[in-house]
This record gives C-alpha cells, sequence and structure tokens, in this order.
C-alpha cells in the first residue's frame, strides 16, 4: 500500500512540474517579432539579493516585488537603445501595471539621478522608477553584460525569461504574452 501511495505522489507531483513546464512552453511558442528574442529558461534562476538605490536615497530589492510579475529592465542614461526602448516600457506599465504586474527599470553603473531625470523628461516617460544600481552589483549577480537587458520575474521573484538588447515592449505581442503570464497562478 505504501508504494502505491508513494507511486501516486510521485505522478502528481511531475504532473505538476510537468504542467509548469508546459504553460511556459506554450506561452514561449506565442513569440514573434521582436519577442522572438525574449528567451524561456527551462528552469527559473535566482535573482539578486543585492539592494538597489530608490529615488528617495533609500534602498529596496528584487525581494520588495514578489506576489507579481515583474519586467526587470536594466539600462543607462548614455544607452542609446534604452532611450528607444523606455518610451515602450512606460506604455506597458501604463497597460498592464497594477497588483499583479510592474515594469521595474534600473540603472546600472554610473547614473547621476539627475541625469536620469532628465533622460526620462527628454523621452516624456515619468511612470517608471529611477532605482539605481551604482556599483553594478545587481548586475553582476544576475550576469547583465550589455545594455539593455530585460528579465521577466514570477510571482516568486524568480527570473523565468530574458531579452537582450531593445525590443517593442508595447507590441502587442509582447502584451499577450505578459498577459498569459499574469494570468497565471
Amino acid at each position: 500500500m505504501r508504494k502505491l501511495v508513494a507511486a501516486l505522489m510521485y505522478t502528481a507531483l511531475l504532473m505538476c512540474a510537468n504542467g509548469a513546464t508546459a504553460d511556459l512552453s506554450e506561452i514561449a511558442a506565442m513569440r514573434s517579432g521582436d519577442m522572438g528574442k525574449l528567451n524561456f529558461h527551462s528552469d527559473a534562476k535566482a535573482t539578486s539579493t543585492q539592494p538597489y538605490i530608490k529615488d528617495d536615497g533609500s534602498e529596496g530589492t528584487l525581494a520588495d516585488h514578489t506576489g507579481k510579475i515583474i519586467l526587470l529592465n536594466f539600462w543607462a542614461t548614455w544607452c542609446a537603445p534604452c532611450r528607444k526602448e523606455m518610451p515602450m516600457l512606460s506604455e506597458l506599465q501604463t497597460e498592464l501595471g497594477g497588483d499583479n504586474f510592474e515594469v521595474v527599470t534600473i540603472a546600472t553603473g554610473r547614473n547621476a539621478p539627475p541625469a536620469m531625470k532628465k533622460f526620462l523628461k527628454e523621452i516624456g516617460v515619468d511612470n517608471l522608477p529611477l532605482h539605481r544600481d551604482p556599483k553594478q552589483k545587481i548586475a553582476r549577480d544576475m550576469g547583465v553584460l550589455g545594455l539593455p537587458i530585460t528579465v521577466i520575474l514570477d510571482r516568486d521573484g524568480q527570473e523565468i525569461a530574458r531579452l537582450r538588447g531593445d525590443a517593442d515592449w508595447a507590441s502587442d505581442n509582447a502584451k499577450e504574452i505578459l498577459r498569459a503570464l499574469i494570468s497565471q497562478k
């Protein structure tokens, strides 16, 4: 009897694990256009526990955002593709942001707060956070090489996907993919 119960429990766990993988596989299959560069991981990856600096000078961590799907974007004021991409991230935050989803932007490296504010003002973005990672601790922990890099975090704060370079995050396809992730419980 014990072996039967163990076998049933193992089968149930395996089905649940395969179900979660299948869900991401189905979402990954939705990619087209710029989202073709979005790489879903076969296993979720841990994220950095290092703090970032908020606009008000206080510290935050990625763990502060658990419970939501997070689109985490690493950028810099000197990054031309970031200038192109930020308005799209802003649109995404306006349309999908709320209790279940948030765009979190972190300027990595030397980015002075006045320059960050000027950068966002010049491109008409006023709804994205001015978080900074001046010593690139988070970026280093998460293997950020080059900018922009955008990662998607699940509700547990684990990295489930990554896109290198800029992309049209305001595209119908990007929104469709993110809505599918948000609808997962």
